[in-house]
């Protein structure tokens, strides 16, 4: 990773973290792994303001010098098997001209400090199927598909869209 990558928690009190997360979300929804499509305009009215009011937002920007290239969005939840603290990584998204540098590997360890300094048990996150490149990070981080009883198989991950 070049000298002047910076990557650090953002604040979305602030306007220019606001923005630059509002902008690498939108970049992410636009690529075929995110959404295909931009954010909605009133989704990008609502995001920020929600986000602040949700309890358990973590937030980490990528920057090379001033630009933003990365970002990382995740969610404190709770193991119930545990009885701890968990963190769901929601988000990871690096621009597609800054990928191969390290962007999102230091976005995982960021993370991850972050979950072991606060007593977390574990992190989760889910990946598309074809996302080859982000699959082959997260397994060359430690990140695998999740097991609890191996005569069970590996844990699906499934939705039911509300809206």
């Amino acid at each position: 990773m070049p000298n002047a990558m910076l990557i650090r928690r953002a604040d979305l009190s602030s306007t220019a973290d606001a923005t630059a997360f509002v902008a690498m979300l939108d970049a992410y929804s636009r690529d075929p792994m995110g959404d295909g499509q931009p954010l909605a305009n009133d989704v990008r009215e609502r995001l920020v303001p929600a986000l602040r009011e949700h309890p358990t937002t973590l937030i980490w920007l990528a920057f090379d010098g001033d630009r933003p290239v990365g970002l990382l969005t995740a969610f404190v939840g709770f193991s119930t098997f545990k009885a701890k603290p968990l963190i769901n990584v929601h988000d990871v998204a690096v621009l597609p001209e800054t990928r191969g540098r390290g962007v999102g590997r230091a976005l995982l360890s960021a993370v991850e400090e972050h979950a072991r300094a606060t007593g977390c048990c574990k992190l989760t996150l889910e990946v598309l199927e074809n996302n080859t490149r982000a699959k082959g990070l997260y397994e060359a981080v430690g990140y695998q598909q999740a097991t609890y009883a191996p005569e069970a198989g590996g844990a699906l991950f499934y939705a039911k869209p509300l809206l």
